[in-house]
């Protein structure tokens, strides 16, 4: 089994293939999808910013338009587990090998999954009700 420091490692180095998104006008950063929401404007009053769109390959893509507190147009794709370039890819692999150290951590694959996702998108609080206290036993 890994260790809980093996789990958070790994956990940071997932996160940082993903966010902080930074604006590049200002310097202004994100660290998360959700402060990124939290922190920038709509474009449009009374539209959600998401476009539907196609990848260089024609596969379906859904991009997320706001505005950075400094007026620059910022943009993230929220289809990133589908990005085939090898930051894609590396993030893919990633992600997968967290899957599969907290499966063997005794953590249902479902379960893993949706804290992992969870923890992509900025809510820590579910991977560490399922980790428990860092340093504590179990671990």
């Amino acid at each position: 089994m890994d260790s809980e420091d093996d789990i958070y490692a790994g956990l940071q180095a997932l996160a940082e293939t993903t966010f902080p998104k930074r604006c590049r006008t200002c310097g202004r950063e994100y660290a998360s999808l959700q402060a990124f929401i939290a922190q920038t404007e709509v474009i449009r009053p009374r539209q959600s910013g998401l476009k539907e769109s196609e990848d260089d390959d024609g596969r379906p893509i859904v991009e997320l338009f706001r505005n950075c507190v400094c007026g620059s147009t910022l943009m993230e794709n929220l289809n990133n587990r589908r990005d085939l370039s090898e930051a894609g890819l590396q993030r893919r692999r990633r992600f997968d090998d967290m899957l599969v150290r907290l499966m063997m951590n005794g953590h249902e694959h479902d379960v893993a999954h949706a804290a992992l996702m969870s923890y992509l998108h900025g809510d820590q609080g579910v991977l560490a009700a399922l980790l428990g206290p860092r340093g504590g036993a179990g671990g």
